[in-house]
Protein backbone atom coordinates (compact mmCIF):
# COMPACT_ATOMS: atom_id res chain seq x y z
CA UNK A 1 0.00 0.00 0.00
CA UNK A 2 1.40 3.37 -0.60
CA UNK A 3 1.41 5.99 2.16
CA UNK A 4 -0.76 8.91 1.98
CA UNK A 5 0.94 12.33 3.28
CA UNK A 6 -1.61 14.27 1.86
CA UNK A 7 -3.96 16.25 4.52
CA UNK A 8 -3.86 13.56 6.72
CA UNK A 9 -0.42 14.48 8.06
CA UNK A 10 -1.57 17.83 8.86
CA UNK A 11 -3.58 16.63 11.96
CA UNK A 12 -0.54 15.02 13.25
CA UNK A 13 1.74 18.29 13.67
CA UNK A 14 -2.13 19.55 14.72
CA UNK A 15 -1.70 18.01 18.53
CA UNK A 16 -0.71 20.64 21.07
CA UNK A 17 2.12 18.70 21.95
CA UNK A 18 4.25 16.34 20.24
CA UNK A 19 4.45 12.61 22.11
CA UNK A 20 6.53 10.83 19.41
CA UNK A 21 9.21 9.82 21.34
CA UNK A 22 6.69 7.58 23.34
CA UNK A 23 5.61 5.70 20.19
CA UNK A 24 5.18 1.95 21.23
CA UNK A 25 6.57 -1.17 19.07
CA UNK A 26 3.27 -0.51 16.73
CA UNK A 27 4.94 3.06 16.26
CA UNK A 28 1.91 4.61 17.57
CA UNK A 29 2.39 7.38 20.49
CA UNK A 30 0.08 8.02 23.43
CA UNK A 31 -2.23 9.89 21.55
CA UNK A 32 -2.67 7.74 19.12
CA UNK A 33 -3.21 5.17 21.07
CA UNK A 34 -5.80 7.02 22.79
CA UNK A 35 -7.80 8.26 20.19
CA UNK A 36 -7.82 4.46 18.68
CA UNK A 37 -9.20 3.10 22.30
CA UNK A 38 -11.94 5.84 21.82
CA UNK A 39 -12.73 5.02 18.40
CA UNK A 40 -13.01 1.50 19.14
CA UNK A 41 -14.73 1.93 22.56
CA UNK A 42 -17.38 4.21 20.66
CA UNK A 43 -17.69 1.27 17.97
CA UNK A 44 -17.86 -1.61 20.03
CA UNK A 45 -20.82 0.74 22.39
CA UNK A 46 -22.97 0.93 18.82
CA UNK A 47 -22.54 -2.79 17.83
CA UNK A 48 -23.38 -3.90 21.64
CA UNK A 49 -26.26 -2.35 21.70
CA UNK A 50 -27.75 -4.48 18.83
CA UNK A 51 -26.84 -7.35 19.34
CA UNK A 52 -27.00 -7.84 23.51
CA UNK A 53 -30.70 -6.10 23.13
CA UNK A 54 -31.38 -9.14 20.69
CA UNK A 55 -31.03 -11.92 23.00
CA UNK A 56 -33.00 -9.95 25.73
CA UNK A 57 -36.35 -9.81 22.99
CA UNK A 58 -37.86 -12.56 24.51
CA UNK A 59 -37.83 -10.90 28.03
CA UNK A 60 -38.87 -7.96 26.98
CA UNK A 61 -41.78 -8.92 25.64
CA UNK A 62 -43.03 -11.00 28.65
CA UNK A 63 -42.63 -7.88 30.71
CA UNK A 64 -43.82 -4.87 28.51
CA UNK A 65 -45.97 -7.43 25.93
CA UNK A 66 -45.90 -6.21 22.48
CA UNK A 67 -46.33 -8.78 19.11
CA UNK A 68 -43.22 -10.22 16.95
CA UNK A 69 -43.55 -7.06 14.83
CA UNK A 70 -43.29 -4.83 18.19
CA UNK A 71 -40.20 -6.56 19.15
CA UNK A 72 -38.81 -5.79 15.54
CA UNK A 73 -38.96 -2.01 16.51
CA UNK A 74 -37.36 -2.72 19.26
CA UNK A 75 -34.38 -3.33 17.00
CA UNK A 76 -35.18 -1.22 14.13
CA UNK A 77 -36.01 1.62 15.67
CA UNK A 78 -32.87 2.07 17.11
CA UNK A 79 -31.24 0.94 13.11
CA UNK A 80 -33.83 3.07 10.60
CA UNK A 81 -33.17 5.92 13.06
CA UNK A 82 -28.78 5.26 12.78
CA UNK A 83 -29.18 4.62 8.91
CA UNK A 84 -30.84 7.86 8.20
CA UNK A 85 -28.99 10.63 10.14
CA UNK A 86 -25.45 8.95 9.38
CA UNK A 87 -25.22 10.90 6.38
CA UNK A 88 -26.42 14.35 8.53
CA UNK A 89 -24.06 13.17 11.11
CA UNK A 90 -21.04 13.18 8.69
CA UNK A 91 -21.32 16.35 7.47
CA UNK A 92 -21.93 17.19 11.59
CA UNK A 93 -18.17 15.58 11.89
CA UNK A 94 -16.75 17.58 9.33
CA UNK A 95 -18.59 20.84 10.23
CA UNK A 96 -18.09 20.95 13.99
CA UNK A 97 -15.19 18.44 13.38
CA UNK A 98 -15.24 14.89 14.65
CA UNK A 99 -14.10 15.34 18.35
CA UNK A 100 -16.73 17.56 19.02
CA UNK A 101 -19.55 15.25 17.12
CA UNK A 102 -18.12 12.52 18.71
CA UNK A 103 -18.77 14.38 22.28
CA UNK A 104 -22.51 15.58 21.38
CA UNK A 105 -23.03 11.78 20.73
CA UNK A 106 -21.94 10.05 23.65
CA UNK A 107 -24.06 12.30 25.39
CA UNK A 108 -27.15 11.26 23.71
CA UNK A 109 -26.40 8.27 23.83
CA UNK A 110 -25.89 8.38 27.62
CA UNK A 111 -29.26 10.04 28.20
CA UNK A 112 -31.33 7.90 25.89
CA UNK A 113 -29.22 4.33 27.75
CA UNK A 114 -31.10 5.19 30.86
CA UNK A 115 -34.35 6.03 29.33
CA UNK A 116 -34.52 2.92 27.85
CA UNK A 117 -33.13 1.10 31.02
CA UNK A 118 -36.06 2.64 32.92
CA UNK A 119 -38.60 2.33 30.10
CA UNK A 120 -42.55 1.59 31.60
CA UNK A 121 -43.88 0.10 27.99
CA UNK A 122 -42.90 -1.24 24.73
CA UNK A 123 -44.17 2.45 23.04
CA UNK A 124 -41.65 3.90 25.30
CA UNK A 125 -38.81 1.69 24.60
CA UNK A 126 -39.47 1.99 21.10
CA UNK A 127 -39.09 5.66 21.14
CA UNK A 128 -35.65 5.76 23.67
CA UNK A 129 -34.29 3.31 20.96
CA UNK A 130 -34.79 5.56 18.05
CA UNK A 131 -32.99 8.47 19.94
CA UNK A 132 -30.57 6.03 20.77
CA UNK A 133 -29.87 5.34 17.34
CA UNK A 134 -29.15 9.25 16.71
CA UNK A 135 -26.79 9.03 19.66
CA UNK A 136 -24.90 6.09 17.71
CA UNK A 137 -25.23 8.11 14.22
CA UNK A 138 -23.05 10.77 15.38
CA UNK A 139 -20.69 8.84 17.03
CA UNK A 140 -19.78 6.22 13.98
CA UNK A 141 -18.57 8.51 11.31
CA UNK A 142 -16.77 10.85 13.97
CA UNK A 143 -15.15 7.80 15.20
CA UNK A 144 -13.50 6.93 11.73
CA UNK A 145 -12.87 10.50 10.76
CA UNK A 146 -10.95 11.01 14.19
CA UNK A 147 -8.94 7.15 13.19
CA UNK A 148 -7.97 9.34 9.57
CA UNK A 149 -6.82 12.31 11.76
CA UNK A 150 -4.47 9.80 14.00
CA UNK A 151 -3.61 7.55 11.47
CA UNK A 152 -2.68 9.39 8.13
CA UNK A 153 -0.70 6.67 6.36
CA UNK A 154 -1.91 3.95 4.39
CA UNK A 155 -0.37 0.79 6.24
CA UNK A 156 -0.48 2.26 10.06
CA UNK A 157 -4.51 3.30 9.25
CA UNK A 158 -4.68 0.01 7.87
CA UNK A 159 -3.52 -1.73 11.16
CA UNK A 160 -5.89 0.80 13.36
CA UNK A 161 -9.04 0.07 11.30
CA UNK A 162 -8.63 -3.38 12.30
CA UNK A 163 -7.93 -2.89 15.86
CA UNK A 164 -11.19 -0.30 15.46
CA UNK A 165 -13.15 -3.13 14.23
CA UNK A 166 -11.70 -5.04 17.27
CA UNK A 167 -14.44 -2.83 18.71
CA UNK A 168 -17.13 -4.54 17.22
CA UNK A 169 -15.63 -7.99 17.04
CA UNK A 170 -15.81 -7.63 21.63
CA UNK A 171 -19.31 -6.57 21.21
CA UNK A 172 -20.29 -9.52 18.64
CA UNK A 173 -18.70 -11.30 21.26
CA UNK A 174 -19.75 -9.98 24.20
CA UNK A 175 -23.32 -9.12 22.98
CA UNK A 176 -25.27 -12.47 22.90
CA UNK A 177 -23.59 -13.32 26.31
CA UNK A 178 -23.75 -10.79 28.21
CA UNK A 179 -27.03 -9.82 26.70
CA UNK A 180 -28.10 -13.37 27.86
CA UNK A 181 -26.26 -13.03 31.52
CA UNK A 182 -27.87 -9.26 31.92
CA UNK A 183 -31.31 -10.39 31.19
CA UNK A 184 -31.80 -13.42 33.63
CA UNK A 185 -31.24 -11.20 36.36
CA UNK A 186 -33.06 -8.47 34.69
CA UNK A 187 -33.44 -6.71 30.74
CA UNK A 188 -33.43 -3.29 31.77
CA UNK A 189 -29.48 -4.21 32.69
CA UNK A 190 -28.70 -4.74 28.72
CA UNK A 191 -29.26 -0.51 28.38
CA UNK A 192 -27.81 0.37 31.86
CA UNK A 193 -24.37 -1.57 30.94
CA UNK A 194 -24.01 1.27 28.64
CA UNK A 195 -23.31 3.76 31.34
CA UNK A 196 -19.97 2.96 32.55
CA UNK A 197 -19.08 2.32 28.83
CA UNK A 198 -19.87 6.30 28.10
CA UNK A 199 -18.44 7.66 31.01
CA UNK A 200 -15.42 6.36 30.00
CA UNK A 201 -15.56 7.56 26.65
CA UNK A 202 -16.18 11.36 27.87
CA UNK A 203 -12.79 10.77 30.04
CA UNK A 204 -10.91 9.32 27.52
CA UNK A 205 -12.36 12.38 24.36
CA UNK A 206 -10.75 14.86 26.78
CA UNK A 207 -6.92 13.65 25.68
CA UNK A 208 -7.95 13.50 21.87
CA UNK A 209 -6.43 16.33 19.85
CA UNK A 210 -8.89 18.87 18.27
CA UNK A 211 -10.35 17.71 14.81
CA UNK A 212 -10.13 20.40 11.69
CA UNK A 213 -13.57 21.44 10.95
CA UNK A 214 -15.23 22.90 7.32
CA UNK A 215 -18.11 24.82 7.64
CA UNK A 216 -20.88 23.93 4.74
CA UNK A 217 -24.47 24.77 4.67
CA UNK A 218 -26.46 21.32 5.39
CA UNK A 219 -28.88 19.58 3.15
CA UNK A 220 -31.78 19.42 5.11
CA UNK A 221 -34.37 18.61 2.27
CA UNK A 222 -31.65 15.72 1.29
CA UNK A 223 -32.23 14.63 4.99
CA UNK A 224 -35.56 15.19 5.01
CA UNK A 225 -36.86 13.08 2.38
CA UNK A 226 -33.74 10.55 3.27
CA UNK A 227 -35.15 10.29 6.42
CA UNK A 228 -39.38 9.88 5.18
CA UNK A 229 -37.88 7.16 2.31
CA UNK A 230 -35.65 4.85 4.88
CA UNK A 231 -38.28 5.01 7.74
CA UNK A 232 -41.04 4.19 5.37
CA UNK A 233 -38.97 1.04 3.64
CA UNK A 234 -38.68 -0.69 7.14
CA UNK A 235 -42.35 0.16 8.07
CA UNK A 236 -43.59 -1.31 4.87
CA UNK A 237 -41.14 -4.75 5.34
CA UNK A 238 -42.41 -4.91 9.25
CA UNK A 239 -45.89 -4.08 9.28
CA UNK A 240 -46.23 -5.82 5.79
CA UNK A 241 -44.84 -9.55 7.55
CA UNK A 242 -47.84 -8.69 10.61
CA UNK A 243 -50.67 -7.26 8.79
CA UNK A 244 -49.86 -8.84 5.00
CA UNK A 245 -48.74 -6.66 2.42
CA UNK A 246 -51.72 -5.81 0.68
CA UNK A 247 -52.74 -4.02 4.28
CA UNK A 248 -53.22 0.00 2.30
CA UNK A 249 -50.94 1.15 5.51
CA UNK A 250 -48.28 -1.16 4.21
CA UNK A 251 -49.05 -0.18 -0.06
CA UNK A 252 -48.88 3.11 0.90
CA UNK A 253 -45.84 3.43 3.15
CA UNK A 254 -43.60 0.74 0.56
CA UNK A 255 -44.99 3.37 -2.19
CA UNK A 256 -43.79 5.63 -0.62
CA UNK A 257 -40.63 4.22 0.14
CA UNK A 258 -38.99 4.32 -3.81
CA UNK A 259 -40.32 7.52 -4.73
CA UNK A 260 -38.94 9.31 -1.60
CA UNK A 261 -35.51 7.39 -2.53
CA UNK A 262 -35.27 8.55 -6.52
CA UNK A 263 -36.28 12.29 -4.96
CA UNK A 264 -33.28 12.35 -2.44
CA UNK A 265 -30.69 10.76 -5.56
CA UNK A 266 -32.68 14.09 -7.99
CA UNK A 267 -31.93 16.60 -4.81
CA UNK A 268 -28.27 14.97 -3.98
CA UNK A 269 -27.63 15.55 -7.73
CA UNK A 270 -28.74 19.26 -8.11
CA UNK A 271 -28.27 20.16 -4.78
CA UNK A 272 -25.28 22.68 -4.14
CA UNK A 273 -23.99 21.12 -0.84
CA UNK A 274 -25.25 17.97 -1.01
CA UNK A 275 -25.34 15.24 2.04
CA UNK A 276 -24.26 12.67 -0.26
CA UNK A 277 -22.13 14.28 -3.29
CA UNK A 278 -23.19 11.60 -6.05
CA UNK A 279 -19.25 11.86 -7.22
CA UNK A 280 -18.64 9.76 -4.64
CA UNK A 281 -19.73 6.59 -6.19
CA UNK A 282 -17.35 7.03 -9.05
CA UNK A 283 -14.90 5.17 -7.59
CA UNK A 284 -15.14 1.45 -8.20
CA UNK A 285 -14.09 0.34 -4.93
CA UNK A 286 -16.01 2.61 -3.25
CA UNK A 287 -18.97 0.96 -5.34
CA UNK A 288 -17.72 -2.14 -4.46
CA UNK A 289 -17.69 -1.59 -0.66
CA UNK A 290 -20.87 -0.41 -0.23
CA UNK A 291 -22.14 -3.44 -1.43
CA UNK A 292 -19.95 -5.62 0.38
CA UNK A 293 -21.20 -3.46 3.67
CA UNK A 294 -25.21 -3.85 2.94
CA UNK A 295 -24.57 -7.55 2.33
CA UNK A 296 -22.43 -8.00 5.91
CA UNK A 297 -25.12 -6.65 7.74
CA UNK A 298 -27.87 -9.08 5.99
CA UNK A 299 -25.91 -11.56 7.09
CA UNK A 300 -24.43 -10.30 10.63
CA UNK A 301 -27.57 -8.93 11.97
CA UNK A 302 -29.89 -10.57 10.11
CA UNK A 303 -28.55 -13.73 11.48
CA UNK A 304 -28.09 -12.90 15.03
CA UNK A 305 -31.73 -12.06 15.16
CA UNK A 306 -33.03 -15.27 13.52
CA UNK A 307 -30.90 -17.17 15.37
CA UNK A 308 -31.05 -16.03 19.17
CA UNK A 309 -35.44 -16.33 18.63
CA UNK A 310 -34.61 -20.11 16.85
CA UNK A 311 -32.68 -20.77 19.84
CA UNK A 312 -35.24 -19.43 22.85
CA UNK A 313 -38.25 -20.44 20.98
CA UNK A 314 -38.14 -23.13 18.98
CA UNK A 315 -35.01 -24.78 20.97
CA UNK A 316 -36.42 -23.45 24.33
CA UNK A 317 -32.49 -22.46 25.63
CA UNK A 318 -32.78 -19.72 28.22
CA UNK A 319 -31.00 -16.36 27.55
CA UNK A 320 -28.11 -17.34 29.28
CA UNK A 321 -27.48 -20.64 27.37
CA UNK A 322 -28.48 -19.42 23.67
CA UNK A 323 -26.02 -16.37 23.90
CA UNK A 324 -23.20 -18.52 25.25
CA UNK A 325 -23.78 -20.71 21.46
CA UNK A 326 -22.29 -17.66 20.10
CA UNK A 327 -18.88 -17.15 22.23
CA UNK A 328 -16.96 -19.58 20.05
CA UNK A 329 -18.07 -17.56 17.05
CA UNK A 330 -17.36 -14.75 19.01
CA UNK A 331 -13.76 -15.14 19.41
CA UNK A 332 -12.90 -16.08 16.29
CA UNK A 333 -14.01 -12.68 15.19
CA UNK A 334 -11.55 -11.12 17.21
CA UNK A 335 -8.58 -13.15 15.96
CA UNK A 336 -9.92 -12.04 12.52
CA UNK A 337 -10.13 -8.76 13.37
CA UNK A 338 -6.36 -8.60 14.81
CA UNK A 339 -4.91 -10.25 11.70
CA UNK A 340 -6.78 -8.45 9.30
CA UNK A 341 -4.96 -5.68 8.81
CA UNK A 342 -1.62 -7.91 8.61
CA UNK A 343 -3.22 -9.69 5.43
CA UNK A 344 -4.43 -6.97 3.49
CA UNK A 345 -0.97 -4.71 4.47
CA UNK A 346 1.17 -8.14 2.54
CA UNK A 347 -1.41 -9.50 0.34
CA UNK A 348 -3.47 -6.48 -0.50
CA UNK A 349 -7.28 -6.39 -0.03
CA UNK A 350 -8.57 -8.28 -2.37
CA UNK A 351 -7.55 -11.47 -0.73
CA UNK A 352 -8.58 -11.10 2.46
CA UNK A 353 -12.14 -9.47 1.22
CA UNK A 354 -12.80 -12.52 -1.14
CA UNK A 355 -11.42 -15.03 0.93
CA UNK A 356 -13.65 -13.77 3.89
CA UNK A 357 -16.85 -13.83 2.08
CA UNK A 358 -16.57 -16.65 0.92
CA UNK A 359 -15.99 -18.44 4.84
CA UNK A 360 -18.80 -16.38 5.34
CA UNK A 361 -20.94 -18.28 2.90
CA UNK A 362 -19.66 -21.28 3.85
CA UNK A 363 -21.07 -20.66 7.15
CA UNK A 364 -24.75 -19.62 6.27
CA UNK A 365 -24.78 -22.78 4.00
CA UNK A 366 -24.22 -24.74 6.45
CA UNK A 367 -26.50 -23.02 8.97
CA UNK A 368 -29.40 -23.64 5.97
CA UNK A 369 -28.06 -27.41 5.76
CA UNK A 370 -28.34 -28.39 9.37
CA UNK A 371 -31.15 -25.99 10.60
CA UNK A 372 -33.81 -29.39 11.02
CA UNK A 373 -31.63 -30.88 13.23
CA UNK A 374 -32.65 -28.56 15.93
CA UNK A 375 -28.90 -28.74 17.20
CA UNK A 376 -27.30 -25.64 19.40
CA UNK A 377 -23.94 -27.38 18.46
CA UNK A 378 -24.32 -27.13 14.79
CA UNK A 379 -25.83 -23.47 15.14
CA UNK A 380 -22.53 -22.77 16.89
CA UNK A 381 -19.87 -24.49 14.97
CA UNK A 382 -21.15 -22.93 11.24
CA UNK A 383 -21.57 -19.58 12.84
CA UNK A 384 -18.17 -19.49 13.67
CA UNK A 385 -17.44 -19.48 9.53
CA UNK A 386 -19.23 -16.69 9.99
CA UNK A 387 -17.55 -14.98 11.70
CA UNK A 388 -13.95 -15.66 11.39
CA UNK A 389 -14.69 -14.60 7.75
CA UNK A 390 -16.53 -11.24 8.08
CA UNK A 391 -14.38 -10.26 10.84
CA UNK A 392 -11.16 -11.01 8.27
CA UNK A 393 -12.92 -8.78 5.35
CA UNK A 394 -14.62 -6.01 6.58
CA UNK A 395 -11.42 -4.31 7.82
CA UNK A 396 -9.88 -4.27 4.46
CA UNK A 397 -13.32 -3.03 3.14
CA UNK A 398 -13.33 -0.18 5.53
CA UNK A 399 -9.89 1.14 3.98
CA UNK A 400 -10.91 0.85 0.61
CA UNK A 401 -13.64 3.39 1.38
CA UNK A 402 -11.60 5.71 3.33
CA UNK A 403 -9.06 5.51 0.70
CA UNK A 404 -11.60 6.36 -2.22
CA UNK A 405 -11.61 10.06 -0.85
CA UNK A 406 -9.67 12.77 -0.01
CA UNK A 407 -8.83 13.39 3.85
CA UNK A 408 -11.43 15.89 4.22
CA UNK A 409 -14.40 14.03 2.98
CA UNK A 410 -13.40 10.89 5.41
CA UNK A 411 -16.24 11.77 7.40
CA UNK A 412 -19.02 12.23 4.70
CA UNK A 413 -17.30 8.63 2.77
CA UNK A 414 -17.51 6.85 6.07
CA UNK A 415 -21.12 8.21 6.79
CA UNK A 416 -22.13 6.46 3.60
CA UNK A 417 -20.59 3.58 4.25
CA UNK A 418 -22.40 3.17 7.53
CA UNK A 419 -26.02 4.08 5.99
CA UNK A 420 -25.63 1.37 3.37
CA UNK A 421 -24.18 -0.67 6.44
CA UNK A 422 -26.99 0.02 9.15
CA UNK A 423 -29.82 -0.12 6.34
CA UNK A 424 -28.72 -3.98 5.18
CA UNK A 425 -29.62 -4.61 8.95
CA UNK A 426 -32.33 -2.77 9.27
CA UNK A 427 -33.92 -4.13 6.15
CA UNK A 428 -32.69 -8.16 7.28
CA UNK A 429 -34.42 -7.39 10.46
CA UNK A 430 -37.60 -6.67 8.68
CA UNK A 431 -37.67 -8.61 6.12
CA UNK A 432 -36.45 -11.79 8.25
CA UNK A 433 -38.99 -11.26 10.54
CA UNK A 434 -41.89 -11.30 8.38
CA UNK A 435 -40.48 -14.88 6.57
CA UNK A 436 -40.00 -16.14 10.34
CA UNK A 437 -43.72 -15.46 11.34
CA UNK A 438 -44.98 -16.46 7.18
CA UNK A 439 -47.28 -19.59 6.54
CA UNK A 440 -43.91 -21.92 5.81
CA UNK A 441 -43.21 -22.30 9.55
CA UNK A 442 -40.36 -20.89 11.74
CA UNK A 443 -37.66 -23.29 10.72
CA UNK A 444 -38.54 -22.52 6.84
CA UNK A 445 -38.21 -19.22 7.24
CA UNK A 446 -35.08 -19.00 8.92
CA UNK A 447 -33.35 -21.05 6.58
CA UNK A 448 -35.01 -19.07 3.83
CA UNK A 449 -33.80 -15.88 5.28
CA UNK A 450 -30.26 -17.42 5.56
CA UNK A 451 -30.29 -18.50 1.75
CA UNK A 452 -30.94 -14.77 1.02
CA UNK A 453 -28.34 -13.48 2.99
CA UNK A 454 -25.89 -16.35 1.56
CA UNK A 455 -26.75 -15.07 -1.75
CA UNK A 456 -26.11 -11.40 -1.22
CA UNK A 457 -22.79 -12.12 -0.02
CA UNK A 458 -21.44 -14.65 -2.71
CA UNK A 459 -22.47 -11.97 -5.38
CA UNK A 460 -20.19 -9.58 -3.96
CA UNK A 461 -17.62 -11.64 -3.06
CA UNK A 462 -17.69 -12.13 -6.80
CA UNK A 463 -17.40 -8.50 -7.11
CA UNK A 464 -14.83 -7.92 -4.94
CA UNK A 465 -12.46 -9.87 -7.25
CA UNK A 466 -12.54 -6.47 -9.73
CA UNK A 467 -11.49 -4.32 -6.25
CA UNK A 468 -8.16 -3.02 -7.79
CA UNK A 469 -5.28 -3.21 -5.71
CA UNK A 470 -4.46 0.14 -5.44
CA UNK A 471 -8.13 0.75 -3.97
CA UNK A 472 -7.17 0.19 -0.15
CA UNK A 473 -3.46 1.74 -0.57
CA UNK A 474 -3.79 5.10 -0.51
Amino acid sequence: MQIDHGNGAAHRVSSPTSDDGLADREGRTPRQRLTLLLAALGFFLITLDILIVTIALTSIARDLGGTTASLQWVIDAYTVLFAALLLLAGNLSERFGAKRAFGVGITVFLVTSIACAVAPSIGVLIAARALQGAGAALMLPASMALIREAFPGGRERARALGVWAVGGAVATALGPVLGGALTTLDWRLVFAINLPVCIMMIILLRTVASSPSRPEPFDWAGQFVWLIAATALVFGLIEGGADGFASPVVVASLGVAPVGIVGFLVIQARGAHPMMPLDLFRSSGMRIALAVGFAFMVSNFGTVFVLSLFLQQQLRLPPLLAGLVFLPSALFAVVGNIVSGTVANRFGVRVPIVSGLLLMVVGLVGTVATANLGSPIWVGLFACFTAAGGSVAMPPVTSVVLASVPASRAGTASAVFNTFRQLGGAVAIAVFGALLTGSTGFVAGLQLSLVIAAALILLTAIASVFIRPAAGSS
